[in-house]
């Protein structure tokens, strides 16, 4: 029995941390969003990944607090935006800024931290 809980527990736990986000990246999105003028922000994700749920969680405040910023997401399996921002690893936070990229950290999932790479590209 005591088994039984212990592996429901580890299920239920696992759920916690799935990220049910769809790729909202797309090279014209990201382009259009360049050419306006607006910083954009990418972050890039796996189903299950605790430490995506985390940053996703700061990200998605971010967009409430942040004016003229794109944000931008991608499942990292997805090899073609992988190899076209050259990003190897889930939890990687891009910033890009006047069609450059100004910021890149990886695993990074703290607010304070996140917030102030984002007002330090405005």
């Amino acid at each position: 029995m005591k088994k039984i809980f212990i592996l429901i527990f580890t299920l239920i736990s696992f759920n916690c941390f799935a990220v049910e986000k769809s790729t909202t990246f797309t090279k014209e999105i990201f382009n259009k969003a360049q050419s306006e003028g607006k910083i954009v922000v990418v972050s890039s994700w796996t189903k299950y990944c605790s430490s995506c749920a985390s940053q996703m969680k700061v990200l998605d405040r971010a967009k409430n607090e942040f004016d003229n910023i794109e944000f931008l997401a991608f499942d990292i399996k997805n090899k073609e935006i992988a190899n076209l921002l050259n990003v190897q690893y889930q939890t990687t936070l891009l910033i890009f800024k006047d069609n450059k990229e100004v910021y890149r950290s990886i695993g990074e999932t703290t607010k304070d931290l996140i917030y102030e790479a984002i007002k330090s590209s405005i």
